[in-house]
């Protein structure tokens, strides 16, 4: 059974087309990297797996059940979502955000782990030195690693990252997500979306390449990957090469083909 299944996914706001069409498959034990140009949609697919953007046309099936059946409380025992923006209304302290994500687990067994679990989340993101700060103080790095953490607390078995290596240096970046394919290597459903297309395909197991409010391409990053694709759909000469060393695909811009000027 997939994780998540979304059949027809179509979302309008007024006359413009944000996604039309659009199935996808989210399968446990693996890293699903959402990529595309801006505006192709990424965010709003993958708020819509989510349960926070409301779907004009078609169904999104959580764990075989659909999306609407499921009370909001047990659906985040499932699934835990980073989205974009990391903003707390309240001055709360980097510790209190990232207990917050243990809130699901309130009144049930598991919430006797709740110590150990926050500690290692707050470990592993780099974060236990700010336990003690207010979270609106922090940089843009700071507060992503922040609720990346809150996010990891809430120990679920599908994980929605909406641009989790945003504002993050080049060492966080690998461990965000060193750390979310360790979480898809035990077994859990990731879906992140991402910018930079070497780190998708460094990290992901399977592309699904947005263009327009479709899939352009959904597949190994080997496969979806390619000069002539990426060219095409960023509207960019795009050069795929293979690092000399570790044979890892190298997503570039192409400097020297003669560049399309938009008119």
């Amino acid at each position: 059974m997939n994780a998540l299944e979304a059949r027809g996914i179509v979302v309008r706001y007024g006359p413009s087309t944000v996604l039309s069409g659009v199935d996808l498959d989210v399968r446990h034990g693996e890293v699903l990297a959402l990529v595309g140009p801006n505006g192709a949609g990424k965010s709003t697919l993958l708020g819509v797996l989510a349960g926070d953007v409301a779907a004009t046309h078609g169904d999104v099936r959580v764990l075989g059940r659909p999306l609407e059946e499921w009370r909001l409380r047990d659906l985040a025992r499932e699934r835990a979502v980073l989205t974009q923006e990391h903003v707390v209304a309240f001055p709360f302290l980097v510790g209190e955000v990232v207990r917050m994500g243990r809130s699901p687990w309130r009144n049930r067994p598991e919430e006797d782990h709740d110590d150990l679990v926050v500690a290692e989340a707050m470990e592993t993101t780099d974060v236990t030195h700010l336990s003690y700060r207010p979270f609106g103080l922090l940089s843009g790095g700071e507060k992503g690693r922040t609720s990346f953490a809150r996010v990891l607390a809430q120990a679920t078995d599908v994980l929605l990252l909406d641009e989790p290596t945003a504002a993050l240096d080049i060492g966080h970046q690998e461990a965000v997500l060193e750390r979310a394919r360790r979480r898809a290597d035990d077994g859990a459903a990731v879906v992140v979306v991402l910018h930079d297309l070497s780190l998708a395909a460094a990290w992901s197991d399977r592309v699904s390449l947005l263009h327009r409010g479709v899939v352009a391409a959904d597949g190994p990053p080997a496969e979806v990957l390619v000069p002539g694709l990426l060219s095409e759909v960023y509207d960019h000469p795009i050069d795929v090469l293979a690092h000399p060393v570790t044979g890892e695909l190298l997503v570039l811009a192409d400097r020297v083909s003669p560049r399309r000027v938009a008119p």
